[in-house]
C-alpha cells in the first residue's frame, strides 16, 4: 500500500518544481532594483508600467554602484541618471533599439521558416531564417511588432520585449488548425467528435453537438455510439470494447487512473463534462505511454492552458445540478474548478423514479411495499486544478478529483411488540490527485515529470431481514505512480519519446457476517516499473508509430515485453489503409460475486494479480482496415482479432453453476466493424454495424469452449441529426443488437441437492440467447443568448421512446415454496425515460 514514501515523492516533486523557478528564470528588473537599493542605500524612481515584464540577469555582487548602473544600461533600454547621492531616475534613453527572436511552432517546437516580422505603422520588417531567427536594428522603443505565419495565429509584442541585449527570446505561434494537425475528420457523427490520425476518437465537450437521447456530452455515454463499443446491461460502468469486460478499460482523468466511473450505479458518467475538455478513446495500437486496459484506453483531459479569461457555467437536469469556473489569478496563475451534486435525497423527479426502479428492480428495496422503509440516495463529484506557468518553457499543473455515491436504506418492523429499525448503507468513493512539471529545454527537447495517487473505497453494510443476517464488505485500492517522459523532435518527420515509470498498488478486501460468524480479510501490494520508447514518423501520406514497453514486476521477478504498432497510409486523396497491433497487460481486475452483494446492486470488488490463482491478464490484438473520406462522406471498414489470456471465472460475472469455481481461461474475439457517415451543413446521418464472435475457453469445463457472457453477434445503430437552424437541433436514433447469452436449468431436472442445500441445476453454459435488444432514442437542443457574453442551452432527451421491455440479464433461484422448481429472474433495461437540462455559460 502507499505509505510515507509516496507522500515524500509528492512533496519532493512539488518542492523541486517550485525550486526550478529560481534556477531557470531571469530576475524581474524591479526586483533587481530593490536589491540594489538595499545594498547601496539608494532609491530608484520609475514608472511601474515601463518596467513591467522586464527581466535581466542579476549584476555581479562585487560591482560598485557606478559599475552596476553601467551594467543596467548595457542590458536594458533605460537611462539611469544619478541625481544625487541617494536618488536615481529610470527613463527611456534609446529612441531606437535592436530586436531579435526565434519563432517556433508552439506544438512541435520546430522553427518556422520565412515567418513575417513587421514593425507596426512603418515599412520596416524582415522574415525568419532557416532556424526561425530574425534581427532588426533601429526599431522605435515604443513600437509594437506583429509576427505572422501562414496557417498560424498572428501575435503582437512590444518592441522592448524583444530587445536583443536581453537575449533573443523564443516566440511561440499557435496553428490556426492546431487540432487538425492530428485530426483527419474534424466532425465525426456530430460536432465535437473527431477522428485522430492514429485511429483514436476524440470527444471535444465544448463543441459537442447532439446525439440521440443525450442531454449533455456525457463522456462514457457518448463513446457507446462507436462501432465495437457496447454495454450489455446499458450502464456506463459496464462498457465492453470489442468483447472485453469493463475492468479491462483503462480510465484516466488528467493522468490519474480511476477505479470508479459512474453515478447511480452505472447509469450516468461520474465525470463532469463541462470541465473535461476532451476525451480520447483508443481501441488498439495504443501509445507505449499507457499500460493496463487490455481492451481500451479512455484518456480524459481538462483544459491545460492558462486562458487569462474569467469564464464558467452552471446548469441542472432532472437528477443533479453542477457548476464550473475558470478564474485567472495572475497572468501566470489560474484555477479551474467544478462541482456537481444530485438532489435525489430532497425530492423525486420522473427521471429519478425510472433510474431508481431500473437500479433496484431485483432486490428488497424495489419489492418492499411497507411504508416504514425509506431510502436516502445521493451522489456528488468535484474537481480542482491549479495551472502555473513558471515561464514560456516551464509549467506546473496540479489536479484533484473526488467522486462519491452514498446510499442508506432503513427498514422498520415490529418484533415481539416493539419497533425495530435496521439500516443498510453503501458508500463508494474515488479520490485522485496529480502533479506534473512540463519543461521545454530547447525547441527540440522537452520533458514531463508527473506523479499521481488514486484512492478508491467501497464500504457497505447490509441487513437481510429474512435471514436475520448482517454483513459488511470493504474494498480499497490505493495506487501511486511517478513517471518521467522525454520528447525529442528531430525534425518535422521524426519524433522520439522515451519514458520510465515506477508504480505501487495495494488492494484490500474484507468481509464479515454475524450469522454464522465469519470474517475474511485480504491485503496485497504489488510493485512494478517500466521503460518505454516509441518513434513517430510522419511524412506526406504516411503516419507510423512504433514502440515497445518493458514491464518488470518486482514481487514476481517477471519481465513482460509489449510491442505496439500503429500505421496509416494514404493511397489516394480519399482512401487510407490502417494497421494497428499491440500487446498489453493489466494487474487489477474486478471480482463479480453473484451471491455476495449489497442489495443486489453492487457485485464488483477490485482484486490484485498474485501470479497464481489470479494471474496477470495479457492481451494480443491486431486490426486492419480501410477508410474512405471525401466530400463529407466517410466509410470505415475494420477487421480485428483479439486474444486475452489470464481471465478467471470470478471476474466474468457468470450467472450459472460455474460462478463459484476457481478456473483460469481466455477469450478470443474476431469481428468486423463498419461505419458510413454522411454530413451536410444541416444534416448528419450514419449507420454502423458490428459482427463479432466472442468465445471463452476454460479447460476445466465441459464443454471447454462456449460463447462469452459479452458475446453480441450482430449490432446495428443508426441516427440522424438535423439542424433546423443554427440554434435549434434535433436527433433521432435506433439501436438493434443480438441478445446476450444466458444459461437455463436442465429441463425436468431444474434443482439438485448440494449437501444441506438445494441449488439450481444449470445446463451447458450460455446455451440460450435473450431476445434482440431494440431501442429508439431522441433529443432536442436549443441555444439562445441572454446577453452577448451570457449564453444558454436547453436540451431534452427521451430514452426508449417505444417503451420496449428489453431483457438484459436472466438467472434462476430455487422456489422457496417447492424446491423442485425454480423461479426465473429477469432484469430489464430502462423503460421510457425523459430528461431535461438547462445551462448557462459566460
Amino acid at each position: 500500500m502507499v505509505n510515507k514514501k509516496t507522500t515524500f515523492l509528492f512533496l519532493f516533486l512539488f518542492s523541486f518544481a517550485i525550486k526550478a523557478q529560481d534556477i531557470i528564470t531571469k530576475n524581474l528588473l524591479k526586483d533587481v532594483l530593490v536589491e540594489i537599493e538595499k545594498k547601496h542605500q539608494v532609491t530608484f524612481t520609475y514608472s511601474d508600467k515601463d518596467l513591467e515584464s522586464v527581466y535581466i540577469d542579476k549584476p555581479d555582487d562585487s560591482l560598485s554602484l557606478s559599475e552596476t548602473i553601467s551594467y543596467l544600461e548595457s542590458v536594458t533600454i533605460f537611462n539611469f541618471k544619478i541625481l544625487d547621492n541617494r536618488f536615481i531616475t529610470v527613463s527611456y534613453l534609446k529612441k531606437k533599439i535592436p530586436i531579435c527572436g526565434t519563432i517556433v511552432n508552439s506544438n512541435t517546437l520546430e522553427p518556422l521558416v520565412l515567418a513575417t516580422i513587421l514593425v507596426n505603422n512603418t515599412s520596416n520588417g524582415t522574415t525568419s531564417n532557416t532556424n526561425g531567427e530574425f534581427n532588426i536594428n533601429s526599431v522605435p522603443a515604443n513600437a509594437n511588432i506583429t509576427i505572422s505565419y501562414v496557417g498560424y495565429k498572428p501575435i503582437i509584442l512590444p518592441a522592448k520585449d524583444l530587445f536583443s541585449q536581453n537575449l533573443c527570446k523564443e516566440i511561440y505561434l499557435e496553428s490556426l488548425s492546431e487540432e487538425l494537425s492530428e485530426v483527419i475528420i474534424p466532425n465525426f457523427l456530430t460536432t465535437g467528435l473527431q477522428k485522430n490520425i492514429d485511429g483514436g476518437t476524440v470527444l471535444k465537450t465544448k463543441n459537442f453537438g447532439i446525439l440521440p437521447g443525450l442531454i449533455e456530452p456525457d463522456i462514457l455515454k457518448t463513446i457507446k455510439v462507436l462501432p465495437g463499443v457496447e454495454s450489455v446491461n446499458e450502464s456506463v460502468s459496464n462498457i465492453n470494447v470489442r468483447g472485453g469486460t469493463n475492468d479491462q478499460n483503462l480510465m484516466l482523468w488528467d493522468g490519474i487512473k480511476m477505479y470508479h466511473t459512474s453515478h447511480f450505479f452505472g447509469l450516468i458518467s461520474a465525470y463532469n463534462p463541462y470541465l473535461t475538455e476532451k476525451a480520447t478513446v483508443t481501441k488498439n495500437g495504443t501509445s507505449t505511454k499507457f499500460s493496463d486496459g487490455v481492451s481500451s484506453t479512455v484518456n480524459m483531459q481538462t483544459n491545460n492552458k492558462i486562458t487569462n479569461t474569467f469564464s464558467g457555467g452552471a446548469g441542472f437536469n432532472l437528477l443533479s445540478a453542477d457548476a464550473f469556473l475558470q478564474a485567472p489569478i495572475t497572468k501566470k496563475l489560474e484555477i479551474h474548478a467544478s462541482a456537481r451534486r444530485s438532489y435525489t435525497d430532497f425530492f423525486d423527479t420522473p427521471t429519478y423514479d425510472k433510474y431508481f426502479s431500473r437500479s433496484f428492480q431485483e432486490n428488497s428495496i424495489a419489492s418492499n411495499k411497507e411504508s416504514e422503509a425509506s431510502t436516502d440516495f445521493y451522489f456528488y463529484d468535484y474537481s480542482f486544478k491549479v495551472l502555473y506557468d513558471i515561464n514560456k518553457n516551464h509549467s506546473l499543473r496540479a489536479n484533484l478529483i473526488s467522486i462519491k455515491n452514498n446510499l442508506e436504506y432503513t427498514e422498520e418492523y415490529t418484533n415481539n411488540g416493539s419497533t425495530v429499525e435496521e439500516n443498510s448503507n453503501l458508500k463508494q468513493e474515488n479520490l485522485g490527485a496529480n502533479i506534473s512539471w512540463n519543461a521545454n529545454w530547447s525547441p527540440k527537447f522537452s520533458t514531463e515529470l508527473s506523479t499521481f495517487i488514486s484512492d478508491y473505497t467501497i464500504n457497505s453494510s447490509d441487513f437481510n431481514r429474512e435471514t436475520d443476517q448482517f454483513q459488511t464488505q470493504f474494498n480499497k485500492v490505493l495506487e501511486s505512480e511517478i513517471r518521467l517522459i522525454t520528447n525529442h523532435h528531430f525534425s518535422d518527420v521524426f519524433q522520439l519519446t522515451n519514458g520510465a515509470v515506477f508504480n505501487e498498488i495495494g488492494v484490500s478486501n474484507k468481509t464479515t457476517v454475524n450469522a454464522p460468524t465469519f470474517s475474511k480479510s485480504v491485503k496485497e501490494v504489488l510493485l512494478k516499473s517500466a521503460l518505454f520508447s516509441e518513434v513517430v514518423y510522419r511524412k506526406n501520406n504516411t503516419y507510423a508509430r512504433v514502440g515497445f514497453r518493458a514491464n518488470y514486476f518486482h514481487d514476481f521477478n517477471k519481465l513482460i515485453i509489449e510491442p505496439r504498432i500503429n500505421l496509416r497510409q494514404q493511397l489516394y486523396n480519399s482512401l487510407f489503409l490502417k494497421l494497428e497491433g499491440e500487446f498489453k497487460n493489466q494487474t487489477t481486475a474486478q471480482k463479480i460475486d453473484f451471491q455476495d452483494n449489497f442489495l443486489g446492486i453492487e457485485k464488483r470488488r477490485w482484486i490484485l494479480a498474485d501470479n497464481d490463482k489470479t494471474p496477470i491478464i495479457k492481451s494480443k490484438q491486431v486490426s486492419f482496415g480501410a477508410e474512405y473520406s471525401k466530400n463529407n462522406l466517410q466509410i470505415d471498414l475494420t477487421g480485428f482479432y483479439k486474444f486475452v489470456d489470464g481471465i478467471t471465472v470470478a471476474n466474468q460475472g457468470f450467472y450459472n453453476n460455474v460462478q463459484t469455481l476457481n478456473s483460469i481461461g481466455n477469450y478470443k474475439v474476431k469481428g468486423i466493424e463498419f461505419l458510413i457517415n454522411k454530413r451536410t451543413k444541416k444534416l448528419s446521418s450514419w449507420l454502423s454495424y458490428s459482427f463479432t464472435e466472442n468465445n471463452y475457453t476454460f479447460e476445466t469445463f465441459t464443454p471447454d469452449t462456449f460463447p462469452s457472457n459479452l458475446d453480441i453477434t450482430h449490432s446495428f445503430s443508426s441516427a440522424i441529426n438535423y439542424n433546423i437552424t443554427n440554434n435549434f437541433k434535433l436527433s433521432l436514433g435506433a439501436i438493434l443488437r443480438s441478445g446476450t447469452p444466458y444459461t437455463k436449468p436442465v429441463k425436468d431436472n431444474e434443482t439438485i441437492q448440494d449437501g444441506n442445500r438445494v441449488i439450481v441445476n444449470y445446463d451447458t453454459p450460455n446455451k440460450e440467447r435473450h431476445s434482440n435488444f431494440f431501442r429508439i432514442n431522441a433529443s432536442g437542443s436549443y441555444n439562445f443568448n441572454f446577453t452577448k457574453n451570457l449564453k444558454s442551452t436547453i436540451r431534452v432527451g427521451f430514452t426508449n421512446i417505444s417503451n420496449r421491455k428489453n431483457i438484459i440479464n436472466t438467472y434462476y433461484i430455487v422456489d422457496e415454496n417447492n424446491t423442485d422448481n425454480v423461479k426465473e429472474i429477469n432484469t430489464y433495461s430502462l423503460p421510457f425515460t425523459p430528461n431535461l437540462s438547462f445551462r448557462i455559460n459566460f
